[in-house]
C-alpha cells in the first residue's frame, strides 16, 4: 500500500511537471510575439515618418494638456533659413555630419566632466522627441540607443534636421523653429538672420527657463558662441550633409 502511494505522488508530480512546461513555453512564445511586434511597429513608424510628417509628440501633447494649447507651425527645411539650421548644428551637434548617431567623442567627453554635460547628438534628441517621452531613466535612454541606428539608416541627415527643428521645444508651449520665429520676431524662419537664428538656437537646453528676446549675460554669450560656430561649420564643411 505504501509503495502504491508513493508511485501516485511521483504520477502527479510528473503530470503537474508536464503541465507547467507548455505554459512556460506559451508565456515565452507570447513575449518573444510581444518584442517582435514592437520591433516592427518601430521600424514600420520610422520609415513611415522618412517621408510623413509625425503629427504629434509624446512632449507636445502633455505641453497642450498643461497649458490648453501650444503654438507650432510645420515647415519644410528649404523654407528655413540656413543660418537656422547651422546655428541648432553648431549648438547641440557640431559633428552632426559625421557620425551615424552616436558622437563617441563627445561620449567621452561628458564621461571625463563626471556626466555634467550632456552628448545626445540631434538623431537621439529626434527620437526622445519623436517616439519617446522626456526625462531620464535607463529604460528610455535603452530605447532611445536602440532605435537611433535605425533613424540613421532609414532618414536622411537633411530628413532628421527638418524633423529636429520642427519639434524641438522652442519656448513656454512653442514647438519649432517657425513658431519660435513667429513669436519672438515676428517673422518667418525663412526671414531669420544670424543672431536671430542663434538666439534661439542659444535657448534650446533649457526653452522653459530662457528667454529669447530678454537673453541673460550667459546666453548672450552661449548666442555669439553659436554664431561664430555656425560659421565655422559652414567653412570647414560639417554642413555640407544638409545643405543643397
Amino acid at each position: 500500500m505504501a509503495k502504491a502511494a508513493v508511485r501516485k505522488k511521483s504520477g502527479k508530480k510528473k503530470k503537474a511537471s508536464k503541465a507547467k512546461t507548455p505554459l512556460m513555453q506559451r508565456l515565452r512564445r507570447w513575449v518573444s510575439r510581444g518584442l517582435l511586434a514592437a520591433v516592427v511597429l518601430v521600424v514600420a513608424l520610422v520609415a513611415l515618418y522618412s517621408v510623413v510628417n509625425p503629427p504629434v509628440t509624446h512632449t507636445i501633447w502633455s505641453e497642450w494638456r498643461r497649458l490648453g494649447k501650444v503654438e507650432r507651425d510645420w515647415v519644410p527645411i528649404d523654407e528655413i533659413s540656413p543660418v537656422m539650421a547651422r546655428a541648432v548644428v553648431a549648438a547641440e551637434d557640431a559633428n552632426f555630419c559625421q557620425h551615424w548617431g552616436f558622437d563617441v567623442e563627445a561620449i567621452r567627453d561628458a564621461l571625463e566632466d563626471g556626466g555634467s554635460r550632456g552628448a545626445s547628438t540631434i538623431t537621439q534628441q529626434v527620437v526622445k522627441n519623436v517616439f519617446l517621452w522626456q526625462g531620464r531613466s535607463w529604460v528610455r535612454k535603452a530605447l532611445e540607443t536602440s532605435i537611433t541606428p535605425v533613424v540613421e539608416i532609414f532618414w536622411s541627415k537633411q530628413r532628421i534636421l527638418e524633423v529636429y527643428l520642427n519639434v524641438a521645444e522652442t519656448g513656454q508651449g512653442v514647438f519649432g523653429v517657425e513658431a519660435a520665429a513667429q513669436s519672438n520676431f515676428n517673422v518667418s524662419a525663412a526671414r531669420l538672420s544670424p543672431v536671430q537664428a542663434a538666439r534661439i538656437a542659444a535657448i534650446l537646453p533649457s526653452p522653459r527657463n530662457r528667454s529669447v528676446t530678454d537673453p541673460s549675460v550667459r546666453t548672450r554669450r552661449r548666442a555669439a558662441s553659436i554664431l561664430d560656430g555656425a560659421a565655422t561649420i559652414r567653412a570647414d564643411g560639417r554642413a555640407d550633409c544638409f545643405e543643397d
